[in-house]
């Protein structure tokens, strides 16, 4: 996996002589722990995502926002996790850490979880290489690599986890790699008909949010990343949610602020559900919505996103005991009669007033305004591609 496709760019031979003899191999890089080396990667992975002009930010979800995600989740180290969006592997490498760090694991739990417990699926070959190489500096997939380069939504799964932890790529459109006569490989916007999946769509985001239901053991947990119109868009996204609320326990929605994505004009939420066993009546009692956007700035290099910054939604997300909640200015619980009552079902919701509309005194910094202008200016541009593209096809 890591070395296929491997292409040597350095065409100069004393170039090349330079970086292995001289600076690689002066380095003793079998004494160095897996942390030092695997920490090492992930900043020079980090620093490859904030160059916008290489893409790689769309594989690399805040690592602030992983934590916490990972934090209230709470992975076992008996448990299987699966990412089916694995980008350079942030999450299963999370919950790695998680499971190491909290748990005081015997020699088969530790063998277990550097060899079975993790898995991930990435479509795209250089991610996808990326993530098995971060994984393996983290002394995870000596033996057996945990990565699948594959399309994940191209079938039906055959093997199931405890939990699925995800930030699907953002963009409406599903598109399907096939090879032509000519031996030449291209892509073609479809609908995703599979047998498993409540309703066949082209929308890659709500045909994701249907995989991860598909690939959890019955009471399963997921927490899934999905962008804003997952929550609100009629048709198949009304019948994906009311399913999702009737069969699943869709407990928590994290509203996330703009500005902490690589891809800009995000905005985007993570969406916590349980899988549960078929019944008449509908399993989701309440969902509890977190607002970290309104009145919530942050920006890529100025302000980033901490963790720091989403321990009050870890703290009433009471991840220990769920039936413990309390409700707060930002934290609102929300009853199933509520939502499905709601036009198309719509999980678009806000109740905080937004105190840059009421007052000019309390707009942002001119620069925050200026990022996120850009951003919805961006988002605005990428739909009408999409557009335009579906117009051509």
């Amino acid at each position: 996996m890591i070395f296929r496709k491997a292409q040597n760019k350095i065409q100069n031979p004393a170039l090349l002589r330079r970086l292995i003899a001289d600076l690689i191999d002066k380095e003793h890089w079998g004494s160095l722990d897996a942390d030092v080396k695997g920490d090492a990667y992930e900043g020079l992975l980090e620093r490859n995502a904030e160059d916008t002009k290489s893409g790689a930010g769309q594989y690399f979800t805040p690592r602030a926002l992983i934590r916490a995600i990972v934090d209230v989740m709470r992975p076992g180290p008996d448990l299987t996790i699966m990412d089916p969006a694995c980008g350079t592997g942030g999450f299963l490498l999370a919950a790695y850490d998680y499971i190491s760090g909290s748990h005081k694991l015997d020699r088969r739990q530790k063998e277990f979880l550097k060899r079975d417990a993790l898995r991930g699926v990435e479509i795209v070959e250089s991610a996808a290489r990326l993530c098995a190489m971060n994984l393996l500096l983290h002394g995870i997939g000596e033996e057996v690599c945990p990565v699948l380069r594959d399309d994940s939504l191209s079938r039906k799964p055959s093997v199931f986890y405890d939990m699925v932890l995800t930030n699907p790529p953002f963009g409406k459109k599903s598109s399907l790699t096939f090879v032509n006569g000519e031996g030449e490989e291209s892509r073609d916007n479809r609908a995703v008909v599979r047998e498993d999946f409540w309703v066949s769509t082209s929308n890659k985001q709500l045909n994701f949010l249907q995989h991860v239901k598909s690939l959890l053991t019955i009471h399963g947990r997921a927490a899934l990343v999905a962008p804003d119109n997952v929550l609100f868009e009629g048709g198949a996204g009304e019948t994906v949610r009311r399913k999702l609320l009737h069969e699943c326990d869709v407990h928590t929605l994290l509203r996330l602020p703009t500005g902490i994505f690589y891809a800009q004009g995000v905005k985007a939420n993570v969406v916590f559900f349980d899988r549960k066993p078929a019944r008449e009546t509908p399993w989701t009692q309440r969902l509890w919505i977190y607002d970290l956007r309104t009145n919530k700035h942050f920006t890529l290099r100025a302000k980033p996103l901490r963790r720091a910054d989403l321990d009050d939604f870890v703290t009433c997300y009471s991840p220990r005991n769920r039936h413990d909640r309390k409700q707060t200015e930002r934290f609102r619980p929300f009853a199933y009669e509520e939502l499905v009552k709601r036009d198309k079902a719509s999980l678009d919701i806000f109740w905080l007033k937004d105190d840059s509309l009421a007052d000019s005194a309390n707009l942002p910094d001119p620069e925050v305004i200026a990022v996120e202008i850009a951003e919805d200016l961006q988002a605005a541009l990428d739909q009408f591609a999409q557009i335009a593209a579906d117009l051509k096809a």
